[in-house]
């Protein structure tokens, strides 16, 4: 048999040892970038939910938990929800560390080459349900995801964003939150914020009542086109750019005078929160079908939440102007 030239440059067992260090070395860079990864998750939630305690004064419970050894999802992760507070009737933020032996479907709708894959996830989420109706509720997430398809190397991939949902709509809230949204991803890129902005228009809509939930912010999933220093860097920035978004709407608002009327409305806006998270939202679908912690999942949902049977609203009613002014996409900055 004719020999190879290149044989000859790199034996069999030269070869071999080369590639297992490069192995090595990627798998040892892998753990150290998902290490820094979980650190600054775990970081950000003590800072938000000290920032929320200091407000409200009332302290967060924290649930440390660790999925039982033998189930098919293994990890850790810390849960902190305050309830009952005079600002906050709940607020839940959730970090997650998970391991599992196959992605979900909700993980590949776009990768559908990854389906099947082994899977690490960790990710921070967060819902603030405020008690007065002039403060909007406020979601974000941040996470990053790897599958590890046996024979190939691993892909990586950051999602998240945050979005605001009013229940009685300011303009000068909701442009402050889009400036601040896409002041954390300006630095990337001048096309993210349109894109990530659309992005949010579409995800977080209602298909079934054609409406969407909120005025919007920032999403973006499956992303990796940045690499993943730059992208964890932009992981960072949205994060970080929570407080800045929607704390000052909270103070703005938390002390507006209000009645039977308004709280009304706002449990009846409640509910379609609640629709969206059960029947459209990704991220739901990704913990439940992963055989995640439920208890966990669901610290989104708010603690009441009222349905009106084909309700409507007085034309130019601080209610009506909800839907006809606020829940339809535009451009705030």
């Amino acid at each position: 048999m004719t020999k190879s030239p290149l044989s000859d440059l790199c034996p069999p067992e030269k070869t071999a040892n080369r590639q297992q260090t490069e192995y090595s070395e990627r798998h040892s860079m892998q753990v150290s970038q998902a290490h820094s990864v979980r650190q600054y998750l775990i970081q950000l939630q003590a800072g938000i939910t000290k920032s929320l305690h200091d407000l409200d004064g009332t302290p967060f419970v924290v649930d440390a938990w660790k999925k039982p050894e033998g189930e098919m999802l293994q990890g850790d992760g810390i849960t902190q929800i305050l309830e009952g507070g005079p600002v906050f009737e709940r607020a839940g933020c959730g970090f997650s560390h998970v391991t599992g032996p196959k992605l979900p479907p909700s993980a590949t709708q776009h990768r559908p080459e990854l389906a099947g894959a082994p899977f690490e996830a960790m990710g921070l989420s967060l819902v603030f349900h405020p008690r007065n109706p002039y403060v909007p509720t406020v979601h974000m997430n941040v996470r990053m995801i790897v599958a590890k398809p046996e024979g190939k190397a691993p892909v990586a991939w950051f999602g998240g964003g945050m979005d605001l949902t009013p229940y009685y709509g300011f303009e000068e809230d909701a442009v402050h939150f889009h400036q601040t949204c896409k002041d954390a991803v300006q630095p990337y890129g001048a096309d993210l914020h349109p894109r990530f902005k659309k992005w949010c228009d579409e995800y977080f809509f209602l298909k079934h009542r054609n409406e969407a939930r909120g005025v919007g912010g920032i999403f973006y999933d499956d992303f990796s086109e940045l690499g993943f220093e730059k992208g964890f860097a932009m992981m960072q920035d949205v994060g970080n750019g929570l407080l800045k978004a929607y704390m000052p709407l909270v103070m703005r608002r938390k002390d507006t005078p209000y009645g039977e009327r308004e709280r009304d409305f706002q449990l009846y806006r409640r509910g379609r929160y609640v629709e969206f998270n059960l029947v459209w939202d990704r991220g739901t679908h990704f913990g439940l079908q992963s055989g995640g912690r439920t208890e966990s999942i669901l610290l989104s949902m708010p603690s009441l939440v009222t349905w009106s049977y084909n309700r409507v609203d007085a034309p130019g009613s601080a209610e009506a102007q909800l839907a006809s002014q606020f829940l339809k996409p535009r451009d705030w900055v």
